[in-house]
């Protein structure tokens, strides 16, 4: 490794939103990159992350942006909803609107997150005072001059101070200086005496309050004013208040194709000619104004100063009211106010103001209206003009300039220009000093993307370049893109993986502790997570995957990568995987995920690829490797080559005795060949020996319990479930998977008398997995946890979410929950006919024969229920004449009786 400078500091000036995201992001960065940094955060405020914008503790205030937009990361976009969800508000969505006061702690608390794990890279500490002054030092550096009377040198620094205080410069000299003008109504306690009780009686108006603007900062104050016998005044020269969000989720429309090189005359016709059109589509303007998000910076870059001058003058308002919304329960609060004449808004503005006889004020407004109150509070909104000292030095030293119409300050891709329209002192900047620039960068969308940018170009210059050494390797020679003991974890991760032993995540959590940077490790947190149900936050691993992937990764990393993402989101995943496989045959995870076996779902309609064809594809770079021998044992079961399946089984399991994948083929050969005894008494024995450490270890008591039902053994099925399958000894994917399914197939089969305990597996399986599976598979297991509770609307609310998930969802399980919703009505023969239809295909959804034969049971149920026992026959003689089963004879003589 190459020297880097040690100690390299950058100095983050305000400590809200803005500073505390460009703090996360720096740290974060820095930790994958393995990039020593310090890291100062200058703000007198007492915690950091909240600012003026969510120091507020009134409940009322509410986001004016639902959850799922408001998450620190830009990768991450359900960030901030899953941590309400860890905080005490299980039940949130993202289209929820959290309290201002929750999203500050959201902030403060992921910084905190972020310095915890940049620990022993980054080291970040707080200074409780203002910067006032900035100068460069000899060094190319700066050097800024606090409050306190201290100083600080830097090699850069960002200046997050937030928006520009208001000036009041539309109020009257004697109006700023009475006492009851409050110019700064978020400053600790300055609504104290406003929030007092009035004396009884009050009629004077004495009681009464006039906010001078009619934005969301008067929104909210009139909120935490607004009381009974108070008249509550609203004054700007437009007499706009904020539109509201819509109800529920909004419609997406495209952006119009005439929106470049436009004169501002142009733009506007096809703006509001968008907007009709989406009042014409949709019934609501909202979906036209939000898809032009996206595309607001470049078009504000287009225009020319006059033509923004003109723009603000006459669409300011306009675009601001509508951009920028109230919540839903805002606006209904809103609302209910001015029905009961409690708020008034007044168009207009303040002409001159006296002190009333009352105590108060007499304040006559530009219509002739004098309206009596006891304060005014500005309301007007952050200025155009950066003029705390800080800034006004550097405007004054020529090391910064105003931006376009003197709103905040010109940067190049946020750096701070100087008077000579260059690159100065490294300052950089974010957030709303950029607003003249970028006119819409106040909203916390904007910030996090801005932040992250920042932190690449602080910490480009820092990227040590490391010597060309030989790079450690995985268990099958394929190198990694990390250190030794990183390495050495992640092959312990990868062997359990193979092997199906429990560790496997744990392993891959140490890998990524020990390199915060190494893709490959966070990748396969997120396929655990997602497809194996470990206890991952699979979208942040996804996202750290991805961030790493592109700072540091080779191409066949890049390619896994891009294979878990795929997966995930649904997008391609399987052809995806066998383009991986095909160009690295040698990649063992992704041939586990490949191949649907004990521990993942697998590939699914592949036209002429399939499992066996990659096995064939990849068996040259496994050369008779047990973990390949196992697989191919388990993919011959499934063709109902059940002896070859058996010899390969017991020859894999001769080089590895612990090899799950062998145990997994081998219990499905003794099930799929009837041979019951023997397969229940051998794999009781491995699961009470070898199978102790075994990660799917309730999955492979299923099969014991598969082989119980078989025999006919209802008591041996009902211990089995206690002592080894019931919630609590087992959680998660396996309780739904291996307790739920089998909970159903015993009542199915007579097997299981009175109270069937569904809910108690309902209730081991998180809420998301239930009402939102990302597979099929699992999908599949939430349908007959969900029939066997008789739970008709969680039902219909799968069958819903089927039909907006992917291709397999959309097919089969939105029909079988159709199905499995007729069964419950005992509606049979429509039941009976729907899953008729659906056994040809169930292949697509992934996981064992065995697995899907779950569906079958239900058929032949809701056949006999139905009446028609021909068919019911016919089923039971096909499932004989494949394998021998006590039950099935049993329930073909009640048929026959």
């Amino acid at each position: 490794m190459t020297d880097v400078r040690k100690g390299h500091t950058v100095a983050i000036v305000g400590a809200g939103a803005a500073g505390a995201l460009t703090a996360v992001q720096l740290c974060e960065t820095a930790t994958r990159r393995r990039t020593p940094l310090d890291v100062v955060l200058i703000d007198a405020a007492p915690e950091a992350g909240r600012g003026t914008a969510y120091a507020t503790r009134d409940p009322r205030h509410r986001l004016n942006v639902p959850a799922g937009n408001m998450s620190a990361y830009p990768d991450d976009p359900g960030h901030f909803t899953r941590w309400l969800c860890r905080h005490g508000e299980p039940e949130v969505t993202g289209a929820d609107y959290a309290t201002r006061y929750r999203y500050g702690a959201y902030l403060a608390d992921t910084l905190g997150q972020a310095i915890v794990r940049a620990h022993g890279t980054v080291a970040l500490r707080r200074l409780r005072t203002r910067a006032e002054g900035c100068a460069g030092t000899h060094d190319g550096g700066v050097e800024l001059s606090l409050a306190d009377g201290g100083h600080l040198t830097a090699d850069a620094a960002v200046l997050a101070t937030g928006p520009a205080a208001a000036t009041a410069a539309w109020a009257p000299p004697a109006l700023r200086a009475s006492p009851r003008f409050v110019g700064t109504p978020w400053a600790p306690g300055a609504l104290d005496e406003a929030l007092e009780c009035p004396s009884a009686g009050a009629r004077d108006g004495s009681d009464d309050v006039l906010l001078v603007g009619t934005g969301l900062t008067a929104v909210d104050l009139a909120l935490t004013l607004d009381r009974p016998g108070r008249t509550l005044h609203a004054l700007s020269r437009n007499g706009l208040l904020p539109q509201p969000h819509a109800l529920g989720p909004a419609a997406v429309m495209p952006a119009p194709q005439d929106l470049h090189d436009t004169s501002l005359g142009r733009l506007r016709r096809a703006v509001y000619r968008h907007l009709s059109r989406s009042v014409r589509t949709h019934g609501d303007w909202r979906p036209g104004l939000d898809s032009l998000r996206p595309h607001t910076t470049r078009l504000w870059r287009s225009l020319t100063p006059e033509e923004r001058e003109e723009f603000l003058a006459r669409e300011g308002a306009l675009w601001n009211t509508h951009r920028h919304r109230m919540a839903p329960a805002t606006a209904e609060h809103v609302s209910r106010a001015r029905t009961a004449r409690r708020l008034q808004v007044h168009t207009g503005r303040v002409v001159r103001a006296t002190a009333s006889d009352g105590g108060g004020l007499a304040v006559e407004l530009s219509g002739g209206r004098t309206l009596h109150v006891g304060w005014v509070v500005d309301c007007t909104g952050p200025g155009r003009n950066l003029d705390d000292p800080l800034w006004h030095g550097l405007f004054a030293s020529g090391a910064a300039v105003p931006g376009p119409l003197g709103m905040g300050a010109a940067t190049r891709d946020g750096r701070l220009l100087d008077a000579r329209g260059g690159v100065g002192l490294p300052l950089f900047t974010l957030g709303a000093p950029r607003r003249g620039e970028l006119w819409e960068t106040t909203a916390i969308p904007e910030i996090r993307v801005q932040a992250a940018e920042l932190a690449q170009q602080l910490l480009a210059p820092l990227t040590p370049r490391r010597r060309t050494t030989r790079r450690p390797v995985d268990g099958h020679g394929l190198a990694l893109t990390t250190h030794a003991e990183a390495a050495a974890a992640y092959r312990g991760g990868l062997d359990r993986v193979l092997k199906v032993r429990s560790g496997g995540p744990q392993a891959f959590a140490r890998a990524v502790a020990l390199d915060p940077g190494f893709a490959l490790g966070h990748a396969a947190l997120a396929l655990l997570g997602h497809e194996c149900g470990a206890a991952v936050d699979v979208p942040r691993a996804l996202a750290d995957a991805q961030r790493s992937a592109r700072e540091r990764a080779d191409s066949r990393e890049r390619s896994f990568v891009d294979v878990v993402t795929r997966r995930i989101t649904g997008d391609d995943g399987d052809e995806a995987l066998v383009r991986h496989l095909r160009t690295y045959p040698a990649d063992a995870l992704a041939l586990a995920a490949a191949v649907p076996t004990i521990a993942f779902s697998g590939v699914s309609d592949l036209h002429d690829d399939d499992a066996l064809g990659l096995l064939r594809l990849t068996s040259p770079a496994y050369d008779g490797h047990w973990f390949h021998t196992s697989l191919l044992a388990f993919l011959r079961q499934e063709e109902g080559r059940l002896h070859e399946a058996g010899e390969l089984a017991h020859r894999a399991l001769a080089v590895e005795p612990a090899s799950g994948h062998a145990v997994h083929a081998l219990a499905h050969v003794h099930y799929e060949s009837g041979a019951h005894e023997a397969g229940r008494d051998w794999l009781d024995r491995w699961v009470s020996g070898r199978g102790r450490g075994a990660v799917h270890r309730a999955h492979f008591s299923w099969h014991i319990a598969l082989h119980e039902l078989a025999l006919d053994d209802p008591a041996a099925v009902r211990r089995r479930w206690f002592a080894q399958l019931a919630p609590g000894r087992v959680t998660g994917m396996r309780a739904l998977v291996d307790s739920g399914s089998l909970l159903w197939r015993a009542r199915l089969s007579d097997s299981w008398r009175g109270e069937l305990p569904a809910a108690d597996v309902l209730e081991a399986v998180e809420r998301e997995v239930l009402e939102r599976p990302a597979t099929a598979f699992t999908a599949l297991h939430v349908a007959v946890a969900r029939t066997a509770a008789g739970d008709l609307p969680a039902l219909r609310r799968l069958r819903d979410h089927a039909l907006g998930a992917d291709q397999v969802q959309r097919e089969v399980v939105a029909p079988l929950c159709e199905a499995l919703a007729a069964l419950v009505e005992e509606r049979f023969v429509e039941a009976a006919r729907g899953l008729d239809a659906l056994v040809p295909v169930l292949r697509s959804v992934g996981g064992s024969a065995a697995q899907r034969e779950v569906v079958e049971e239900t058929l032949l149920y809701a056949l006999v229920a139905a009446g028609r026992s021909d068919a019911a026959r016919r089923l039971l003689d096909a499932r004989l004449d494949r394998k021998p089963a006590p039950r099935d004879r049993r329930l073909l003589a009640g048929l026959s009786g």
